[in-house]
């Protein structure tokens, strides 16, 4: 479960701060109303139809150049068309406009003056301040402006590829994140929404989902209809669940949290439960809840742990305890080495703590998982254990079954050592007898216990309270 300690740091870039204030990031959008201005070219051209109204329609080609100077906003163009009734301002090819903290490349830009918006067209590129760029075939962009709206607001369509750029710790440029969705909305400096085929994607991850929320200035990030997260480096995982939420602070992740059918599948464990919430401190991983309607759970090919709740302590990011709570039932594989047996060895009781030896533990890096050190099952506690024969040629394990209120196993290279048992101590120890041991055949030399049939299929464990056991 080591590696799974990592399975929401190679994501940690997907972080509100990393994503939505980086898209918005920059000087405050220019507000007021724009009074355009057109400069005069050495090639310009110009003519004007005036209108019943008194207003007047202007053409004007050899290239254009209109400034809105109290906002320091410039568009420049090939050629225009200003239609005086409707005020609106058409440019077309070679497009080109700028402000403090967008700058935009387009085949044609209309812009409606009276409602302060425009429309971008054909082959569209901006950047904001921050050095990320969207790239699309339209944007619709709405100026902030009094008594109009508020704030302002960028939404385009058609799928566009948006590449967030990205700064490391020392404020150098690092890998951006690409984010594409079939519909991305801005709103002022901080809101932003994906809608459709949401993929947000850097080298080592990516995430799924169909619809996404990013909240800069609160740092919350909330992938929404079947979200994925998928690490594909060294530490590979995947976290799933009907939603998935992020916070951050100071661009940091703090939290994550999968709520629904929570699940996180790594190369040593697979987490599952209703909701799935997972503590960050430092750049590492904490502490994990798992807990819910559902029972939640611990698998990895050497134990298992199933209970109503589980609180899993991965302080400094290595694993240390297992709080299995209510209802708790442990099984582990016995060492196969010295006890031949398909059956897994289990413990259960009201609660159960699970103990790792992280102190010889090999370094967080490394692909060598804690050892199991200690199992301890309080309240109406039950364990079964397999051992070593003292028969070297029986073809079944010794079994240890005992009862009591509290029950303490002790490990040892995946070896039961001791088992205690404190008050209320009942049970059983069985070797297997003659009718166990390898037979060898007529006239043939004694069968070693490689050679022995394999055991029979694995004994269930008893329930307790009438409860439906894994």
């Amino acid at each position: 479960m080591t590696r799974s300690a990592s399975i929401l740091l190679l994501f940690a870039t997907l972080t509100p701060a990393g994503v939505a204030a980086q898209v918005a990031a920059g000087p405050p959008a220019p507000s007021g109303e724009c009074k355009l201005l057109f400069d005069t070219t050495p090639k310009g051209r110009l003519s004007s139809i005036r209108q019943p109204s008194g207003l007047n329609n202007y053409f004007l080609g050899g290239g254009v150049v209109a400034r809105c100077p109290e906002q320091s906003m410039t568009l420049v163009a090939d050629s225009a068309e200003y239609f005086g009734d409707t005020r609106i301002l058409r440019l077309i090819t070679n497009v080109h406009y700028t402000e403090p903290r967008l700058n935009l490349t387009s085949d044609l830009l209309t812009y409606w003056m009276a409602e302060e918006r425009f429309r971008a067209e054909g082959h569209v590129v901006s950047t904001l301040a921050s050095g990320t760029t969207l790239t699309g075939p339209a944007i619709d962009y709405y100026r902030a402006v009094p008594r109009v709206r508020s704030q302002s607001r960028m939404v385009a369509p058609g799928r566009p590829t948006i590449d967030v750029a990205q700064r490391d710790s020392t404020g150098q440029p690092a890998e951006p994140i690409r984010v594409l969705a079939n519909t991305v909305v801005i709103d002022g400096d901080s809101l932003v929404y994906a809608s459709g085929r949401v993929e947000i994607t850097r080298t080592d991850v990516v995430a799924r989902s169909d619809t996404a929320f990013m909240d800069g200035g609160t740092e919350f990030v909330r992938l929404m209809r079947q979200p994925v997260i998928e690490g594909r480096g060294q530490r590979s995982f995947v976290l799933s669940g009907k939603e998935i939420d992020l916070y951050s602070r100071q661009r940091a992740l703090e939290r994550a949290i999968a709520k629904g059918t929570g699940k996180g599948v790594s190369d040593d464990v697979t987490l599952t439960a209703d909701t799935l919430d997972f503590r960050f401190a430092g750049g590492r991983m904490q502490r994990v809840f798992a807990f819910g309607a559902d029972r939640a759970r611990a698998e990895s090919e050497t134990y298992d742990i199933v209970a109503d709740s589980l609180d899993v302590d991965m302080a400094g990011q290595r694993m240390r305890e297992v709080r299995a709570v209510r209802d708790a039932y442990a099984q582990s594989v016995p060492d196969t080495t010295k006890v031949q047996t398909t059956e897994r060895d289990w413990l259960r009781g009201d609660t159960i703590f699970a103990h790792f030896d992280t102190a010889a533990a090999a370094p967080v890096d490394s692909s060598r998982n804690p050892q199991l050190s200690r199992l301890v099952a309080k309240g109406s506690a039950s364990s079964y254990y397999q051992l070593a024969p003292r028969d070297t040629a029986a073809v079944v394990p010794a079994v240890n079954y005992v009862r009591g209120r509290d029950i303490t196993v002790a490990f040892a290279n995946r070896e039961v050592q001791t088992v205690r048992i404190v008050e209320q101590a009942t049970g059983l120890y069985a070797e297997p007898g003659a009718a166990e041991r390898v037979q060898p055949a007529a006239g043939s030399s004694p069968a070693s216990p490689a050679a022995a049939q394999p055991p029979a299929p694995p004994r269930a464990p008893p329930t307790a309270g009438g409860r439906a056991r894994p």
